[in-house]
């Protein structure tokens, strides 16, 4: 995917391109996510508490995403449609070294609209101990269309040492059937098992070793098979306090096999990869009182125990004159685990409009060392904010409005990396320098990101 050459950089050979790329999708379409790459909420009404929901169920899609042994606070038979459309502004900037001095440019995303659907259906009597939903969720993605530019060096033509055109498109489709049981009548367990579908495309593909002639390739759509669970365990007080707690497994996936094809139109070698969806631990806290709900919910998103992540770096050559030297290809992410907080109130004052207002605070998973590495994968938000309202129809209809903004609250940045060997003049070495970061060097992106929600909940009643 980028080719640093002597003409730019003063070093001579092939270096490595940023790693992979992400996507998301929800029933085949895409949108971006905002920790890691890891949707924050779903739905109008979930987005709209920054994603809090893990003891404070107003909805069964929050509920079924963050702790199904929630459903029991709903009766009867539901349904939850929610549309999202999705605006970002990412960009990518890069500087770079030469004889005449510092290069720098930088690059805005022309992607465009995305479309965010969901789907979610429960149901249960209110004299029984058992409660069943089924949910089709988007939970996972993010996707740049960064274009081919002179100005930047990161985006110049692979022939002038840059990557060309940065194309990402990673999509998660998750599927989950949810069964509560009522322990007492404050204490419910919950089990979700998890049915995953992902596809993958990059362009220029860095997991694939560069030609010392033609470059990077680019890929073809892969797609993989992933499956898991989820369990939770949910306490309601019935004076207003409630506790949740919820553990959504590994979702352990199949490998994506690409077929990647030159610049030039020619085959190149296919390469397969493994990227598992990261184990996530939420615990929440939830209080009614009166007009006000609540809610406060921490997450642990651990990629560092993940496939595709847990790695970093460069792939080694096994054999020839260059064995144990770097081949080009990237071999993971080397994200780190992190934390998030969301937090969100609903007053309930004003006849037949609840409103709500929320917020989203997120560590960044991308380390300063790696930054190169993600370069396709800009959609990590620090700060976002949600605000929103329903509109009660009739009894049994609800319309649900959600707004979103978020932003990365400053840029993640770090040097260009070049696996060139010492030998063949590049900056690599395996003990002081080992991802080959170049001296003067620097890659950063930014983002910020508004979705706006237009949902229906319906309740068909007993």
């Amino acid at each position: 995917m980028y080719k640093l050459t002597s003409n730019i950089l003063g070093f001579s050979g092939i270096s490595s391109g940023p790693v992979l790329t992400f996507f998301v999708l929800v029933l085949g379409l895409q949108v971006q996510a905002q920790v890691g790459h890891v949707l924050q909420g779903v739905g109008g009404v979930n987005t709209s508490m920054g994603g809090a929901a893990t003891a404070q169920p107003l909805d069964i899609s929050g509920a079924l995403l963050w702790n199904p042994a929630s459903l029991s606070s709903f009766d009867g038979q539901r349904m939850s449609v929610n549309v999202g459309l999705f605006f970002s502004d990412p960009s990518i900037s890069s500087t770079v070294p030469t004889q005449n001095g510092p290069f720098s440019g930088s690059t805005g995303d022309d992607r465009g609209v995305s479309v965010l659907p969901s789907l979610a259906y429960v149901w249960g009597k209110a004299e029984s101990k058992h409660n069943y939903g089924i949910s089709a969720f988007g939970v996972s993605g993010f996707g740049v269309t960064f274009p081919e530019s002179q100005n930047n060096p990161i985006t110049m033509p692979q022939s002038s040492g840059g990557f060309g055109r940065i194309e990402s498109d990673y999509a998660l489709l998750q599927v989950s059937f949810a069964y509560t049981y009522q322990l007492t009548d404050k204490i419910s367990l919950g089990i979700q098992p998890n049915f995953n579908y992902a596809t993958l495309e990059i362009g220029p593909n860095p997991l694939a070793a560069p030609s010392p002639t033609l470059g990077y390739p680019n890929s073809d759509k892969a797609n993989a098979i992933g499956i898991g669970a989820q369990l939770g365990l949910f306490y309601d007080s019935g004076n207003g306090l409630k506790l949740g707690a919820s553990y959504k497994s590994k979702q352990v996936f199949n490998d994506f096999s690409f077929s990647n094809t030159y610049l030039d139109g020619t085959e190149a070698p296919g390469v397969d990869f493994n990227m598992d969806y990261p184990a996530i631990y939420s615990l929440g806290l939830g209080y009614s009182k009166g007009d006000f709900d609540y809610a406060l919910d921490y997450r642990f998103i651990d990629y560092e125990n993940s496939d595709g992540f847990r790695k970093s770096g460069w792939q080694l050559a096994e054999s020839g004159d260059f064995a144990g030297f770097p081949t080009g290809a990237v071999q993971g992410f080397g994200w780190q685990s992190i934390s998030v907080i969301s937090t969100g109130l609903q007053y309930k004052g004003v006849q037949r409009l609840p409103l709500r207002i929320g917020y989203t605070y997120s560590e960044n998973p991308i380390q300063e060392e790696f930054v190169f590495m993600s370069s396709p994968a800009t959609a990590v938000i620090k700060n976002a904010f949600q605000f929103g309202f329903s509109y009660k129809v009739s009894e049994r209809l609800n319309l649900d409005v959600a707004y979103h903004h978020g932003t990365s609250s400053g840029s993640t940045s770090g040097p260009l990396l070049n696996p060139t060997p010492d030998s063949a003049g590049g900056p690599w070495n395996a003990n002081t320098n080992p991802s080959g970061a170049i001296p003067g060097s620097e890659v950063a992106y930014d983002m910020t990101t508004d979705l706006v929600i237009v949902g229906f909940n319906y309740s068909f009643g007993q």
